[in-house]
């Protein structure tokens, strides 16, 4: 029972979808098919029901989902401190300017107690990079938003937060308990620079080609709504400002929390990173 064939079970019954998990170990489907079918021949029972109505874990299966959860943690925590003990023992963590809360102070309580010999280092970029300098190699994992081009890199989802329109408390609609896009046509929005990510850009912006004053940061955002009265989106957990509140938007997706790292980087202190995100969020 190899850790790579545990992986693979772990992502098909975490996703419940085979062609889901193969996108996500960035595999086609027919091998790990074939891979789950050789660990159910190994363990000499069928860990999934398969039907048209889907894929569900079998009794057996849920308790390998515990026991293989636990090893490859236990891989991953063996990797690291071999790592940290050969002195790569430190990680640079990359983050959008302004990030915070509960997730992320859980996080860093839980990996400085998993890896208190490593160093991490912290890269707080503005909003014009949602890879927050992964492309650029400036960091070695980011912890970040999307949507964003996943070319050539490995996404992690850590959760999602449902977002609002970000307006001026004396702004008419700020008296709607709820609101649509629809209701912001024709207002000025702020917008990213020229080069940002494209379907970054789009999310942030309703999915509409906008017009609007350009911003780099959070608080700049905050800045030109307070001043001009310009719309904008923004997570409803993100504490506004005085003179600000948020309105949410009922038909726009979440926005997604993600940990995001290089495809194929085999760094184990990254991997225990993840592993600790997810708890973490989770």
């Amino acid at each position: 029972m190899e850790l790579r064939t545990l992986r693979y079970f772990v992502a098909v019954a975490e996703e419940l979808h085979f062609g889901r998990a193969a996108a996500r170990l960035h595999m086609s489907q027919p091998p790990l098919s074939r891979a789950i079918k050789q660990l159910e021949t190994e363990v000499g029972a069928t860990l999934f029901d398969r039907s048209s109505a889907g894929v569900t874990l079998t009794a057996v299966g849920a308790v390998l989902l515990d026991e293989a959860r636990a090893l490859l943690g236990h891989a991953e925590r063996v990797r690291a401190r071999v790592a940290a003990a050969a002195g790569a023992a430190t990680l640079t963590v990359g983050v959008l300017g302004g990030s915070t809360g509960p997730g992320m102070t859980r996080l860093a309580g839980a990996y400085r107690r998993r890896h208190p010999g490593v160093e991490v280092r912290i890269r707080e970029t503005d909003l014009t990079d949602p890879t927050c300098g992964l492309r650029a190699g400036l960091v070695d994992v980011a912890l970040t938003r999307g949507p964003f081009d996943e070319t050539g890199l490995t996404v992690h989802e850590l959760g999602a937060d449902p977002v609002g329109a970000l307006l001026r408390a004396d702004d008419p609609l700020a008296r709607r308990d709820s609101l649509k896009l629809a209701d912001l046509a024709g207002r000025r929005w702020f917008l990213f620079p020229e080069g940002t990510d494209p379907l970054w850009q789009a999310y942030w912006n309703g999915g509409e080609a906008r017009e609007g004053p350009v911003v780099r940061a959070i608080h700049e955002c905050r800045q030109v709504v307070l001043w001009n009265g310009t719309v904008g989106m923004t997570p409803l957990d993100h504490e506004p400002t005085e003179g600000l509140t948020v309105v949410p938007l009922l038909d726009m997706p979440p926005s997604r929390v993600v940990a995001v790292w290089k495809a194929g980087d085999a760094n184990p202190l990254i991997r225990s990173f993840v592993h600790a995100a997810a708890a973490a969020y989770g």
